[in-house]
């Protein structure tokens, strides 16, 4: 049996520090779970919905910084909702589910251990790559029950096509959508969401409030990433030895 209220410091710590740079914390959140042995009918709704909670946070937040460009976040969100609500809809076996889970969970690691460059030279991204990128992100991300920010996030720095700051103000939006596509294809599993899920969403709420009003400034959480990536790699062993 889950000790749920044992989850909501560290739940409330990691929507703060992903909040910071645009992403909800679904990954993080699915660490903490897998961590605590979460079933995974109860891990993916759980997820996706602290995940449009603090993605709504991060959007308004760095919406009202100036950060947000439409012309990058339209394209990638129209290839991926489709996706994300498929990938929602399909039952995916235990087994696969815990690999993917771990997959995503090593991507999150290391997209938080690769440090941004402050200033970045600005490409325009092509348009079939960014559809078959959003199309992908999509998907995988209504399987296992991310909004997809470590991965659009990653590949718009790593392609150059935003700065750290844009990127973040693109990628909660993105989050936001896609977690609730996600959501809606997979609708009849938030019968099996925790009855301390209010206190779950208030905790990662408070926290994602917090880091998004950091993150849409200029201090970076930089001392906190260490612990975050060891217990995501940690997560990450846990699901795939179960």
């Amino acid at each position: 049996m889950t000790d749920w209220l044992h989850l909501l410091l560290p739940l409330a710590v990691i929507a703060a520090l992903y909040a910071s740079v645009g992403h909800g914390g679904a990954s993080g959140y699915l660490a903490v779970m897998a961590l605590a042995g979460v079933a995974p009918e109860v891990m993916k709704p759980t997820a996706l919905t602290l995940n449009l909670a603090v993605s709504l946070v991060g959007t308004v937040m760095f919406l009202r910084a100036g950060h947000f460009a439409w012309r990058l976040f339209w394209p990638f969100a129209a290839a991926s909702i489709p996706l994300a609500y498929l990938g929602g809809r399909l039952d995916v076996p235990a087994a696969l589910f815990h690999g993917l889970v771990a997959v995503a969970l090593a991507c999150a690691a290391l997209r938080l251990a690769v440090s941004a460059p402050a200033v970045v030279d600005v490409r325009r991204p092509p348009i079939a790559g960014v559809l078959l990128a959003g199309s992908a992100i999509g998907l995988l991300s209504g399987l296992i029950g991310v909004g997809g920010g470590i991965f659009l996030t990653a590949l718009l720095l790593l392609f150059r096509w935003a700065d750290p700051k844009v990127a973040a103000a693109v990628s909660a939006p993105f989050v936001f959508v896609n977690s609730a596509a996600g959501l809606a294809g997979h609708a009849a599993s938030l019968h099996g969401l925790p009855t301390v899920w209010p206190w779950l969403v208030a905790a990662a709420v408070a926290g994602g409030f917090f880091g998004a009003r950091w993150g849409s400034g200029i201090a970076r959480p930089l001392h906190l990433r260490p612990a975050l990536i060891a217990v995501l790699l940690v997560a990450a062993v846990k699901v795939l030895v179960e």
